[in-house]
């Protein structure tokens, strides 16, 4: 029987997701200002434009290597702990970072450092939601967090302009640390230790413990394909990456640059909100559907229509987004709470090694072809990729909801002694049959 969507008052109203959810938006929040701070002050130092994005791109590439290695952690200690010594390391090093006349090699070194541990954070977070929020809360819970982290970058963006041109970048990098702080302190009084759960005690010392989540995810056919689902955001990111280079193909002007960038995260925040709607059923069915939608309705981009339609599809996109909060709720479930961080510190990793790799490839068929069919060909190949993962794997992700029917119950015979015996015949009953049942979320 499918169970129905929880109400959004119900997740709320549980006090542990309460703190999680405000951690997270306000630490974002700082994050993005960060952001907009470490770039103009790049910026203001060198007047180098590669060096700035340069500096920019080292706020993502750190986690594509610490996120398997650390992740871990947060499967063998308390994972409130992991959140909480995170935040407070990393209030130290941006603290570091906002005194004046720091050196810029200075700045880059302190930078790195306090991105490498984030995944370590979102590992633990992620792994402490459905512990947190049980059944059919775990879905709304997810969506709820996925809405308010788009909005946040835009309001982190947003308010790092302003900081930074009222009070300068080094105020702005203070407040960040004091963000995390903030966040720190709801962390420790909000929430429970939420220590991991491990059949086996003893495999928390073995030698290969960080690369179980990997071996697992790997050697999974459901959580292989959930993950490839979910790194095909590689391929839909391009649009954003090459928002500057359409906007001046189609004619239109350097502001509308952060229009279509802000289209596809604002249809990304409606779209999470309104699949927290969506019985279990439906969050089966709909997740490859929408990842196809997704790569569709940015694949349109490559005939360059006008800005208005350009808009209103990169918005679309972005509402089909939200076949991810879908993807990463499935994911979690399907892994045992003694191995979520790990798994989850690969998915992270996978996603951002795509991510890179899919806006290195936008750039060189922009340069070869156009910024429009450069987006179209990378979203195309995203849509038809997840066509393909859906048929070559509908146990794993339910496409059409018959794996679900078929899988809403599994079934185990067993032999029985015989009942009795006729001479010259044997008969052997046959237990009835045994029917075991899941979570909807979890089936096979």
């Amino acid at each position: 029987m499918t169970e129905p969507a929880a109400r959004f008052r119900d997740v709320l109203a549980v006090r542990e997701f309460r703190f999680l959810w405000l951690a997270q938006a306000q630490s974002r929040v700082g994050d993005q200002i960060a952001r907009v701070a470490v770039a103009l002050l790049v910026f203001e130092r060198t007047d180098s434009a590669a060096l700035t994005a340069l500096t920019y791109a080292l706020t993502y590439l750190p986690p594509l290597i610490t996120a398997p290695l650390l992740a871990g952690l947060a499967d063998r200690y308390s994972r409130r702990a992991v959140m909480v010594a995170v935040d407070l390391l990393r209030a130290v090093l941006i603290g570091a970072m906002a005194v004046p006349g720091l050196p810029l090699p200075v700045v880059a070194v302190l930078l790195v450092a306090v991105t490498c541990p984030e995944p370590l954070f979102s590992a633990a977070r992620i792994a402490t939601v459905p512990k947190a929020l049980p059944g059919n809360l775990f879905p709304v819970g997810m969506s709820i967090a996925t809405s308010t982290d788009q909005i946040a970058q835009i309001a982190g963006f947003a308010l790092g302009g302003v900081i930074v041109n009222a009070y300068g970048p080094h105020t702005a990098l203070a407040v960040n640390a004091a963000t995390f702080l903030v966040s720190a302190a709801l962390l420790q009084f909000g929430i429970g230790p939420h220590v991991p759960e491990h059949d086996d005690p003893s495999s928390r010392r073995g030698s290969g413990f960080a690369l179980a989540g990997i071996r697992l995810v790997v050697g999974d056919k459901r959580l292989l394909a959930i993950a490839g689902l979910v790194w095909l955001v590689g391929l839909y990111v391009v649009a954003e990456a090459l928002a500057a280079p359409y906007a001046a193909e189609i004619g239109a002007g350097r502001e509308s640059v952060g229009l279509l960038m802000s289209s596809i995260v604002i249809g990304t925040a409606v779209g999470a909100l309104l699949v927290a709607r969506l019985g279990t059923e439906w969050r089966r069915r709909l997740t490859v559907p929408l990842a196809v939608a997704a790569g569709l309705a940015l694949a349109a981009t490559a005939v360059a229509p006008p800005l208005w339609a350009t808009f209103a599809l990169w918005t679309l996109a972005g509402v089909c987004h939200a076949y991810i909060v879908l993807a990463q709720v499935r994911f979690t479930l399907f892994i045992p709470d003694g191995m979520r961080s790990r798994a989850i510190g690969f998915a992270a990793a996978g996603l951002q090694t795509a991510q890179g790799l899919g806006i290195a490839l936008g750039g060189l068929l922009a340069q070869a072809l156009s910024p429009s069919l450069a987006i179209g060909i990378c979203a195309a190949t995203g849509a038809l990729t997840a066509l393909v993962i859906g048929l070559a794997s509908r146990e794993a992700v339910d496409l059409f909801g018959g794996a679900a029917r078929r899988s809403a119950e599994r079934v185990r015979v067993r032999q029985q002694p015989p009942d009795r015996e006729v001479p010259g015949r044997t008969e052997t009953a046959v237990a009835p049959l045994r029917v075991e049942t899941t979570s909807d979320d979890q089936r096979v």
